[in-house]
């Protein structure tokens, strides 16, 4: 008979790390944990406060009824989770993990065996023009072919200087350059900026605009001579009818995929299903998820076969995160097979 608990995790940043919504330095997660006789399952559900569409207050109380009703037929809780897209995550997660029997290889594959490996782009946070400069340094230095910058905490012609400086040290052919305005354009000088953007030969933008504006962005994505990425939109919305009118509606170029935010595995597929019947492009991204979560992602996401830069950070943002196989070489995601996990929750 399976058991199920769930606990609270906080990780720490190794310095605080700039975002739309503010300065992080501190990132709190949920472990569901399932138990039948000698073996484990564990899965995260990795919230995002003011970001996560399950960001309210009976959050807590929905992972208890889980554990509760961990009995019942899991296409009945997934449906009784609709609303709880990370908790429905870590669930999958956690099933997974205990047919797996606590190994966290959840996907088989050259992936887990070393064999091969992810392109995933670089992380440059916002913040001053000296912090980001630095970061753009790091990630060239580390070998990164594709670097992906935070933009809109500071003024956008500071921020415009810093791609130039880029390109004009790296053509388009050795760097590839992805922004994030994280809805921080005003609709009525978006085009503008995407328009000088476009000069520097910028692979993508996410979310230019805040989400909800469908026909404000859908009129960028019409007329823009540089790639939109929707990310936010595709936050809290449910339906199979919803996800296929937005994206009809929207048209977008790219869809970014954060399955902690959008209902896991299952969840993301639909995406994955209704924008490749319209020729969208897609790409996965992790969201501050520990080792465990990014593991689980990692995996499903090689099994895709996608053979773009993915967003999958490492997990080395946080000081006390979960020794783990995963590790960034030149660019790439790679899994050592033979190192040890270590899930310590105290």
């Amino acid at each position: 008979m399976i058991n199920a608990t769930y606990q609270k995790y906080t990780l720490h940043f190794k310095r605080p790390s700039g975002t739309s919504r503010g300065i992080l330095k501190t990132k709190e997660t949920w472990f569901i944990i399932l138990s039948d006789g000698d073996k484990q399952g564990i899965g995260e559900c990795g919230i995002l406060r003011s970001l996560s569409i399950d960001d309210r207050p009976d959050y807590e109380e929905k992972l208890k009824w889980v554990c509760k009703n961990i009995h019942l037929d899991v296409e009945y809780l997934w449906q009784e989770l609709v609303e709880f897209p990370s908790i429905q995550f870590g669930l999958e997660q956690a099933i997974l993990s205990l047919k797996c029997s606590s190994t966290f290889e959840l996907f088989p594959s050259d992936f887990t065996k070393g064999n091969q490996s992810i392109p995933i782009n670089g992380l440059v946070w916002m913040g001053t023009k000296e912090f980001m400069k630095m970061q753009v340094k790091e990630k060239l230095d580390a070998g990164f072919a594709c670097i992906k910058m935070k933009i809109g905490a500071i003024d956008f012609e500071t921020e415009y200087n810093l791609l130039q400086s880029i390109r004009r040290e790296f053509s388009s052919k050795e760097i590839t350059l992805r922004v994030d305005a994280n809805g921080g354009f005003r609709p009525q000088d978006a085009l503008e900026k995407l328009k000088r953007l476009s000069e520097l030969e910028i692979h993508s933008i996410e979310q230019p605009i805040k989400q909800g504006q469908l026909e404000e962005m859908a009129n960028l994505c019409e007329k823009t001579p540089l790639p939109i990425a929707l990310d936010e939109e595709l936050i809290g919305v449910f339906s199979s009818n919803k996800k296929q009118e937005i994206l009809q509606k929207i048209k977008p170029q790219f869809i970014i995929l954060k399955p902690s935010l959008i209902g896991g595995f299952k969840g993301s597929k639909d995406w994955i299903s209704f924008a490749e019947k319209q020729q969208t492009q897609w790409w996965i991204t992790s969201a501050l998820e520990s080792n465990i979560g990014l593991n689980a992602i990692a995996q499903w996401t090689f099994t895709l076969q996608n053979k773009l830069p993915q967003g999958l950070g490492t997990g080395d943002l946080f000081t006390n995160n979960f020794d783990s196989p995963l590790f960034v070489n030149k660019g790439k995601l790679k899994y050592g097979a033979s190192k040890k996990w270590n899930f310590n929750l105290v």
